[in-house]
């Protein structure tokens, strides 16, 4: 039986469900940040899900990408399932500017979390819901 990681529980919002996937917003705002995760118990790599599974998993990597590259405007998107920290497999995206703190490096440990003020959080994930209801995945 799927169950999220506590600590992704912890550190995101749903967005929204996706045949496979949860859809999730970090509470990170230094970047526009989502993250999948496949609905699947057990599994911490790409290759253990099933061919079927890994198709669909790309599907929604891309919808989701091309979704918040147009939603945010940005310059690079970044995709990772690094996993080292959270062992359930997750794939993090993340919208980059040339100008954010980080870049061109990846974010991680760069800037310390900065908490969403209430009214931007619920802007965010509606912006999120709405633009992402209308893939097709």
């Amino acid at each position: 039986m799927f169950e999220l990681n506590s600590t992704l529980d912890n550190d995101t919002v749903v967005v929204c469900e996706w045949p496979l996937s949860l859809v999730l917003m970090s509470l990170d705002a230094n970047y526009p940040w989502c993250i999948l995760v496949p609905r699947r118990s057990g599994i911490r790599e790409i290759y253990e899900l099933s061919f079927a599974d890994q198709q669909q998993l790309l599907v929604e990597s891309s919808a989701l990408g091309k979704t918040m590259m147009e939603l945010f405007d940005g310059d690079k998107l970044n995709v990772a399932a690094l996993g080292n920290m959270v062992p359930q497999l997750h794939v993090h995206h993340i919208v980059r500017y040339e100008d954010d703190d980080a870049w061109p490096g990846p974010v991680w440990g760069v800037v310390e979390k900065l908490e969403y003020s209430e009214e931007l959080l619920h802007e965010r994930i509606d912006s999120l819901r709405d633009a992402l209801m209308d893939c097709q995945v």
